[in-house]
């Protein structure tokens, strides 16, 4: 047998398992969401998919609930039980193109469940092709990864800029701040924020689509005073009129989030004018197969691109680390590091991926260079 047909037969695909984890926050996290503004945990499912030589890819999404999205761990679990296992098993993970194609076929519209499914299939693949994914997608052309930090409504300026203060020390020069319940905290809020740090910090803003445009007309309109360098969708995701009514009204950019799923909404946004930057989280768009096609339309549309992430873990990281290490065109500033550095209790890697003085190094090896510590995986398991 040729060492490519051994490889071929290798990569067949020998089982398709989910974890469901409930991993908790180190301290609340409040944003403007109609579901449960306030949360304390984040719950992710994992897929591990392992081939006949027992090699293993890895992928993650999140149970969210947004504008946008009702997933839930057991609607997440079926899905890659029901639908994905037995399309996958005893196929090749070399063939993972036509994989990837079937899945988006019979699961239309599913995308948090394939960004978990895709992104262990890119892990796998690269695996057995004894590659790093950033090679699969064409090669690293970046070895860091710039990163700012998004911080939770706090309730005060104090706590705010206290916030603040401990991601600049860190090493953070770029900081979202989350607005959207009470406008007139968060003007008080990105004062403060301005009074404090002048202009040693990039300052952003986002709604989380929490007002009408009414509301965010005025907000927004006070907000320019503060040299906001974004403001992400102040108005829900299915207002584009709004969306692009206030793109006029205002000065700076304003970034594009649960506006956009996929291809068909990230055209419509960029017809519209409603937004110059758009951004990205992996579960959202459906991992690292959706969100690279989104990219290149953005690129090609003009419109700036922002890596984000739901609170995930750092398996996610490393995931999104990989697909921008291989982007060979221009990236915003983003803060898809975000719930595995500030966030989360406890990691669930082995050997955690490096994030520091604002910048998430991309791991090394094969696949997305890191492996699940088991023990955490039993620690945060929900059944």
């Amino acid at each position: 047998m040729s060492p490519r047909a051994e490889t071929r037969l290798g990569a067949r695909i020998r089982a398709v398992e989910a974890i469901p984890l409930r991993i908790p926050f180190r301290r609340a996290f409040t944003m403007a969401t109609a579901h449960q503004p306030t949360r304390e945990h984040v719950d992710v499912l994992v897929v591990r998919i392992t081939s006949e030589d027992g090699r293993i890819g890895l992928g993650e999404t999140q149970a969210w609930r947004r504008q946008g999205s009702g997933e839930t761990l057991p609607s997440l679990f079926a899905k890659v039980r029901d639908i994905a296992t037995p399309l996958l098993v005893g196929r090749s993970a070399l063939d993972f193109g036509v994989l990837l194609s079937e899945l988006d076929h019979r699961l239309a519209g599913n995308l948090y469940v394939q960004a978990a499914i895709g992104d262990a299939l890119y892990d796998l693949t690269a695996r057995c092709l004894d590659l790093p994914v950033h090679d699969l997608l064409g090669g690293r052309v970046r070895e860091e990864i710039p990163v700012g930090l998004a911080i939770s409504m706090s309730g005060d300026e104090g706590g705010m800029v206290a916030a603040a203060e401990e991601a600049v020390a860190r090493g953070y020069r770029h900081i979202r701040y989350k607005i959207g319940l009470d406008p007139a905290l968060d003007l008080r809020c990105g004062t403060a924020l301005r009074k404090r740090f002048g202009n040693d910090i990039v300052l952003r803003a986002d709604a989380n689509g929490g007002m009408n445009y009414g509301d965010a007309l005025r907000l927004l309109t006070k907000l320019e005073a503060l040299d906001l360098d974004i403001v992400e969708q102040p108005v829900p995701g299915w207002d584009l009129d709004g969306m692009a009514a206030l793109a006029r009204a205002v000065r700076f950019p304003l970034s594009a989030d649960e506006s956009v799923t996929n291809a068909h909404s990230l055209l419509e946004v960029g017809r519209r004018g409603a937004a110059r930057v758009f951004q990205t989280k992996s579960a959202k768009n459906g991992g690292l197969h959706h969100v690279r096609r989104l990219w290149s339309l953005a690129e090609t549309l003009g419109i700036g691109i922002f890596p984000g992430n739901h609170p995930s873990t750092g398996l996610n990281v490393a995931a999104v680390a990989h697909l921008a290490a291989a982007w060979p065109g221009e990236l915003l500033v983003g803060d898809f590091q975000t719930g595995c550095d500030d966030m989360i209790a406890e990691d669930i890697l082995q050997e955690p991926v490096r994030i520091a003085g604002g910048k998430v190094t991309v791991p090394q090896g094969p696949g997305f260079g890191v492996q699940l510590d088991e023990a955490k995986l039993r620690k945060f398991r929900w059944e």
